[in-house]
């Protein structure tokens, strides 16, 4: 995986060094409540910050291989996946609970910018007139998961999945010194390169798990590992409630210390994926991957219909010329209408994420609920709501994609407007107004992880991992548009008024998506992408 262990090695302990020497300046203000505010960076600080940036060069060239380049063109031209009658082996088991403690970590990222957004905006005196600039903190690490979710589709082909996830955790350690930063300006700019370490992420996760498990396991088990979204924010409510009382808001960031560094060392237990090990010329190594996963490789001109993607032609059986792929095949030709489908709920998911969800903390305490009180609202609500995502996995992989999803995002609609509509009448009862936000939360969370999980069965392997990126960095563009509307002060944050800027448009996408979609409930990938084709071309006759 490494092409220069010692420079990779010698990189991360930079950046953990440079993370450290960040820490005596936010400890020597304890006696100030941690408030950072207006100091000035100390010498230590300085070289700490040096440190970070040396370390994540030396870092990630220890990781990019020679040819580069030549290798991500080869992997276009090789197809693997999971023989269709193996049965869940061990191997399967532990790469499911490394990618659900993996996205359990990266979740975490963007769901503390909500918790974090009323203590920096007492800190910096961001309230009255001023009270939505601390919306550039969001909206700068949600541009930033945008980004990264671009990235790192490109990023996996090149120096492979494992790779990825290691160097995300190198980010992830590395940006954990936005809870030492004094002034705004640092913490907005540190928000954003998290935002890139956590962007890529899901998807390398998923199609990583689509590639591993067997059919008739695969669709539920995706969104039962994506839903761990909400396992995130029981977990981030959670410390909010303990640890900022005491350490300020700022603990919250640097928590990504420990979590990168574990991160990395999951590393060990997730595989590179088969079709990069034979690209870069390690077959016998791609070989015992797919031999542990029971996995093979397959003739794409018979087992996928790559000819009836890109020609039109659903009789012909031609081989297609194999060439670069890129996001530019997710726009043109049949793969345009899923791609509108999935791109319209992953928008509407988003502004409902960043909209309604993200701005709950400062509304319930608009609403006259303390900081910690609010925190721990949502806690009790996220976990009254985790028996949800257990039941959507369960009806996406045996009930049917498509129906799980209309269903799921037409409660979610509903629940969404009950609660901003009866929310603030119920404000002092605190079980109630908990138990009236578990569909919100679990649902909203829920519809991101199953319109992502559907993006990575719906298309081919030419262009999965692309579009997978694309749906997971559309998820967060909703939340960038909602973000911008705010700053620029043309809606206040009101949950009446989030609301409606992320329901509206999910009733649009549910219509789209119920014309143009696919079932895909334990069916091959190459066959669901063979009937994605089909129901194009009758879209459009």
């Amino acid at each position: 995986m490494f092409r220069h262990p010692l420079a990779f090695w010698t990189g991360a302990l930079l950046c953990v060094g440079g993370v450290v020497m960040h820490l005596p300046m936010y400890l020597s203000a304890g006696d100030m409540g941690y408030r950072m505010a207006d100091m000035e960076p100390d010498l230590t600080m300085v070289l700490g910050m040096v440190a970070i940036v040396a370390g994540l060069a030396l870092s990630f060239w220890g990781l990019l291989p020679e040819r580069s380049g030549a290798i991500r063109r080869q992997a276009a031209a090789i197809t693997v996946r999971p023989m269709d009658d193996v049965p869940i082996r061990f191997a399967h088991v532990a790469l499911l609970v490394v990618m659900a403690l993996a996205i359990t970590i990266d979740v975490m990222k963007p769901t503390t910018l909500s918790f974090v957004a009323p203590g920096v905006a007492r800190e910096y005196g961001l309230t009255g007139a001023h009270r939505l600039l601390v919306t550039w903190l969001p909206l700068s690490g949600i541009t930033g998961t945008v980004t990264g979710s671009f990235l790192w589709g490109w990023a996996g082909d090149r120096i492979g999945r494992r790779a990825s996830i290691v160097f995300a955790g190198i980010l992830f350690v590395s940006t954990s010194i936005c809870g030492a930063m004094p002034g705004f300006g640092g913490n907005v700019l540190m928000c954003f390169l998290m935002g890139i370490g956590a962007g890529g992420m899901l998807p390398i996760a998923f199609v990583l798990i689509a590639e591993t498990i067997p059919a008739r396991h695969r669709g539920w088990l995706i969104v039962l590992i994506g839903g761990d979204i909400a396992g995130a924010y029981v977990i981030t409510s959670w410390l909010a409630g303990a640890l900022t009382p005491e350490f300020s808001w700022r603990v919250l960031w640097l928590i990504g210390l420990p979590t990168g560094l574990l991160l990395i060392l999951l590393n060990r237990w997730i595989p590179e994926s088969p079709r990069y090990l034979f690209a870069a010329g390690h077959p016998k190594q791609a070989e015992a991957v797919m031999a542990r996963y029971g996995a093979r490789m397959v003739d794409r001109d018979v087992d996928e219909p790559a000819p009836g993607w890109r020609s039109g032609d659903p009789d012909t059986v031609e081989p297609a010329p194999v060439r670069r792929s890129g996001y530019r095949d997710l726009f043109f030709g049949l793969a345009a209408r899923p791609t509108a489908a999935i791109t319209l709920l992953a928008v509407a998911a988003g502004l409902l994420t960043y909209g309604f969800q993200f701005w709950v903390p400062t509304n319930l305490q608009h609403l006259g609920l303390t900081e910690v009180n609010s925190d721990y609202v949502l806690r009790d609500s996220a976990v009254l709501g985790l028996p949800l995502t257990i039941v959507v996995s369960l009806l996406y992989g045996f009930w049917g994609s498509r129906r799980t999803m209309i269903c799921l995002s037409a409660l979610t609609v509903v629940a969404v407007g009950v609660f901003a509509v009866f929310g603030e009448s119920i404000a002092d009862k605190h079980f109630l107004l908990a138990a009236l936000l578990v569909v919100p939360l679990s649902g909203i969370s829920s519809i991101v992880a199953v319109v992502t999980a559907y993006a990575s069965e719906v298309y081919p392997t030419v262009v999965r991992s692309h579009a997978v990126g694309w749906t997971a960095g559309m998820t967060k563009a909703g939340g960038v548009l909602i973000l911008i509307v705010v700053l620029g002060g043309i809606a206040a944050p009101s949950l009446l008024v989030t609301g409606l800027l992320g329901a509206v448009p999910l009733l649009v996408a549910i219509l789209v998506f119920a014309r143009t979609s696919p079932e895909t409930k334990q069916r091959r990938l190459e066959d669901i992408a063979g009937m994605a084709v089909d129901r194009g071309q009758s879209s459009i006759q």
